[in-house]
């Protein structure tokens, strides 16, 4: 397939999740067989095989794109170096633990397109658990979370941790890069003069593996940063700006 031909990209993140990505590649090649397009994992500087395992399945999925950080750079800069290698004007984002169901990705790409085609701001949808199959302990942190992070910032969405996420690849990559910066893309790109929406998805228990966040290293980090991002948003500005010729 030519880089003229690719339409969507479609990014996972993945930090030591050599048991679940072989079914969820299998899962993303059924749910997008009707569009052109390419996936690529990004090996976040995993240690438990997931190297070895991502090369047997280029052998097998000719979509697959292999990308490594050779030490843990974050999910967020893992999205990152996906979305800068990525060549469709799509970009899907979904986890590497299997949580997100790629059966969504078919339907939200569709609405995306409609809204786009609408206006130019409307630039993606990003998911909304509406069910969560996580703990009591992950799900009031979220709940937690999302409502001080509304409060703060405004951005009209009821779960800005889900991983699944659809939006235009050139939007995405106007953004500031930071650390966690995966947790605030819809006031990111609203300050940009976009818009993402919530799309109601469905969420499914963790396959295998154990989860890279707790209330240690999530709910208290993400408490600082929707500071800082209040902070960046603002002093952002969007300027349009065209050239005179006398």
């Amino acid at each position: 397939m030519t880089e003229q031909e690719i339409r969507v990209s479609v990014v996972v993140p993945a930090k030591d999740e050599c048991d679940s990505l072989a079914p969820l590649v299998a899962e993303i090649g059924t749910a997008l067989a009707g569009e052109a397009h390419e996936l690529i994992i990004v090996d976040d500087g995993s240690q438990d095989g997931t190297e070895a395992l991502l090369g047997e399945l280029g052998r097998r999925y000719p979509t697959l794109r292999v990308v490594r950080h050779a030490h843990c750079a974050g999910q967020s800069m893992a999205v990152l170096s996906g979305a800068r290698c990525g060549r469709g004007a799509w970009l899907v984002v979904l986890d590497g633990d299997g949580q997100n169901d790629p059966a969504d990705i078919p339907a939200m790409l569709a609405e995306a397109r409609r809204r786009f085609a609408g206006s130019a701001h409307r630039v993606g949808l990003i998911g909304h658990r509406v069910v969560r199959r996580d703990d009591w302990i992950k799900r009031l942190s979220s709940w937690l979370a999302n409502r001080y992070r509304g409060a703060l910032l405004g951005d009209g969405i009821p779960d800005a941790g889900c991983g699944l996420k659809v939006v235009r690849r050139d939007w995405y990559l106007r953004l500031p890069a930071f650390d966690h910066m995966h947790r605030f893309i819809p006031a990111l790109l609203r300050a940009q003069g976009a818009e993402m929406a919530p799309w109601p998805v469905n969420h499914r228990p963790r396959r295998a593996g154990l989860s890279k966040y707790g209330v240690r290293n999530r709910f208290w980090p993400g408490l600082v940063d929707v500071l800082g991002v209040w902070w960046l948003l603002r002093r952002t500005r969007v300027v349009e700006a065209q050239e005179w010729k006398g």
